[in-house]
């Protein structure tokens, strides 16, 4: 018997390493694509609609997930670090910098100048656009910005409601799941509480404040000391006050970013 829950426990674990983690998760990146289309300017609006053949930026904001299926080399390897920063405790990302192969702030730079270059050609604007409202969403959750000891959270395994997942999961998906809300939604709920000195606090275009406020996140989020903690009501009434926190701000932070881009 020993033996036989040992086998299913270590097809489970083999079973979590194999699935996809989808950063902040289909629902959620949906959401701030929605909430940013509250805040575009005419300019930036117009620019879009051109350029993505008025596809909205919540159609388009899961594209580098879905992406990660196609073998080109460049899914498969290039663009894989570019979901994400690491920074240690105690230090900074001006201290860390990218590493080699890139990393989200890195991504975030290179597809603004792509989007910004005039001789980009239309596919090559539309791409970084997707791509850039991606990694804005994935840059305020808050294991998105790992401290590199356990894969922004994938090692740490916990249940949720009684079923086994990981931290990350639970932060990508799993709470916002659990409200049983559509993207649209979700985006309309959290797009009334948007009160205009929120908007004027979140109007900072430096990727580098996303990063230092879910590095002052992470620590809070990861559940106390247990083999596999059992995260239920108590971890939601804590925590997805501060997800929710997160998925309006970068939905505010989507629009003030791209109407820089394409300010007149």
């Amino acid at each position: 018997m020993l033996k036989q829950t040992a086998l299913v426990m270590g097809l489970m674990g083999l079973l979590m390493a194999s699935l996809p983690i989808y950063a902040l998760g289909q629902t959620g990146h949906r959401v701030t694509g929605e909430i940013a289309e509250s805040y575009l300017s005419a300019s930036a609006k117009q620019a879009l609609a051109d350029i993505l053949d008025n596809q909205s930026l919540a159609e388009v904001s899961t594209y580098a997930d879905q992406m990660r299926s196609n073998p080109d080399p460049f899914w498969q390897k290039v663009a894989s670090p570019y979901h994400y920063v690491t920074i240690p405790d105690g230090k900074t990302y001006h201290q860390v910098g990218a590493p080699e192969k890139g990393d989200a702030v890195f991504a975030l730079s290179l597809y603004t100048k792509q989007l910004k270059n005039p001789s980009s050609t239309k596919a090559e604007k539309a791409l970084a656009i997707k791509m850039i409202v991606h990694l804005i969403g994935d840059l305020h959750q808050p294991l998105h910005v790992g401290t590199g000891l356990d894969r922004g959270g994938n090692d740490v395994r916990v249940k949720f409601f009684n079923r086994h997942t990981n931290l990350h999961v639970v932060w990508d998906s799993k709470m916002i799941d659990s409200t049983q809300l559509s993207f649209t939604e979700l985006a309309l709920w959290l797009n009334r509480t948007i009160s205009k000195q929120d908007l004027k606090n979140w109007s900072d275009a430096d990727p580098q404040v996303w990063i230092k406020e879910s590095m002052e996140l992470r620590n809070s989020i990861y559940p106390e000391d247990s083999d596999t903690p059992n995260l239920r009501y108590q971890y939601l009434y804590n925590n997805l006050p501060k997800l929710k926190l997160r998925l309006k701000q970068a939905g505010v932070r989507v629009a003030v970013y791209l109407n820089e881009v394409f300010e007149k």
